[in-house]
């Protein structure tokens, strides 16, 4: 006959909890480091360059994102300066005298983006074909100076 032995799971001991407590911290702390902010973990050049791959919209958002994005975001005008070299290229006036005065590339920006893509959209011919007031699409009208609806105007006659 065969002697069967009842195999039986022992309550942990509190030796036994300790340990793994301990292992579970440490499972957890090894987690919280896998997950922690890039910009903490890259050094300072990798993450600007990281954010300079964005859009302007893109990046605004991740600058309210955390305190620490914010803070590298809206302190560093390397990338500002590239999205301001599009606005550059039709409110080159403008840029230009905000950059005169001092002013910072993202408030320079900032100051100009609008203007700048509604002057394109413009010049473009995008509004060419609106027949009354009522069809004006919001954002298509700006305070443009005398020189920039001449722009527009040669534009739209050599449509």
């Amino acid at each position: 006959m065969k002697q069967e032995t009842m195999r039986s799971s022992p309550l942990p001991t509190s030796t036994t909890q300790d340990k793994l407590s301990e292992e579970l911290s440490a499972l957890l702390s090894m987690r919280e480091e896998n997950l922690q902010d890039f910009t903490e973990a890259l050094p300072p050049e990798m993450s600007l360059k990281i954010f300079g791959e964005l859009d302007v919209r893109s990046l605004c958002q991740a600058a309210l994102t955390s305190k620490q994005w914010n803070r590298l975001i809206e302190t560093n005008d390397y990338l500002w300066r590239n999205h301001c070299l599009t606005v550059l290229a039709v409110c080159c006036k403008e840029v230009a005298g905000d950059r005169q005065e001092g002013l910072s590339w993202k408030v320079t920006l900032v100051r100009n983006y609008q203007k700048s893509r509604t002057k394109r959209n413009w010049i473009k011919g995008r509004y060419s074909h609106i027949r009354s007031a009522d069809e004006i699409p919001p954002n298509s009208m700006y305070p443009f100076d005398v020189e920039t609806w001449g722009e527009i105007l040669e534009a739209e006659l050599e449509r």
